[in-house]
């Protein structure tokens, strides 16, 4: 009897393990399709934030922003390991400062990678820009592991991760909490997007994966109920048995 209900328990746990995993993708894919959505309408109006408000705390992390200035004459600042396609590279990354307000970094592109690790060569960018483009919060750091950038020369620094607050410390420039994906129509920078989803799974994934994990939760449930019947018959037969 002992062995019956650490069976049941067993099956209980796993169903709840299946059961949870299940609701996190449901999550997740909700999260993801809310902020397409989000992105959506932000791009259909195209309503403006000022940059010179980016010292001000903003009611989302997301938002079209337009405003003049220039880019400071710091390392370009390379997010490493970024995919376009089936191909690695680099995002590229300027400190720009508007004519009022904090300085932001801005996502000029990607550029490719290639397998000797040589890094691109970037364009010089001068003089005053009027931009235009989507703000939004700087990239996941996912996990932590080793130093976020590396000081590799006067040209660039080599980022696995941007930690805004030691970025600028390390630039002696204060920095907004976000970081603005510039908008694809410039004539300038390199290949790029508004795509706020690079390099992760699509909210119909995490639905399948969720649908997985359900099925794995209700497979555990019909398999614990046929073999504890299937058991339950073996004890009745052998309990009649030793009766006659």
């Amino acid at each position: 009897m002992k062995k019956s209900w650490l069976y049941y328990l067993f099956a209980l746990l796993l169903c709840l393990a299946f059961f949870s995993l299940g609701r996190w993708q449901l999550s997740r894919a909700e999260w993801k399709q809310q902020r397409l959505d989000n992105v959506a309408a932000i791009l259909k109006q195209k309503e403006p934030e000022p940059l010179s408000r980016l010292s001000k705390e903003s009611k989302t992390d997301l938002s079209w922003t337009a405003g003049r200035g220039h880019f400071l004459t710091t390392p370009a600042l390379l997010h490493d390991n970024q995919r376009l396609g089936d191909k690695v590279g680099v995002n590229v990354y300027r400190v720009f400062q508007p004519d009022k307000g904090k300085a932001i970094l801005v996502n000029l592109g990607w550029l490719v990678v290639p397998g000797d690790r040589s890094m691109p060569v970037l364009e010089k960018i001068s003089g005053s820009y009027q931009l235009t483009g989507l703000l939004i919060a700087p990239p996941s750091p996912g996990i932590a592991m080793g130093p976020a950038y590396q000081k590799t020369n006067e040209q660039y620094w080599l980022m696995t991760r941007m930690p805004l607050d030691e970025l600028a410390a390390d630039l002696k420039i204060p920095l907004a909490s976000r970081v603005l994906r510039l908008n694809p129509e410039l004539p300038m920078g390199y290949a790029r997007d508004l795509d706020v989803l690079p390099n992760t799974l699509p909210p119909e994934k995490h639905k399948g994966y969720a649908v997985q994990w359900f099925g794995l939760c209700l497979a555990t449930i019909v398999i614990t109920l046929v073999l504890g019947f299937r058991q339950r018959k073996r004890l009745n037969q052998n309990s009649a048995a030793s009766i006659k």
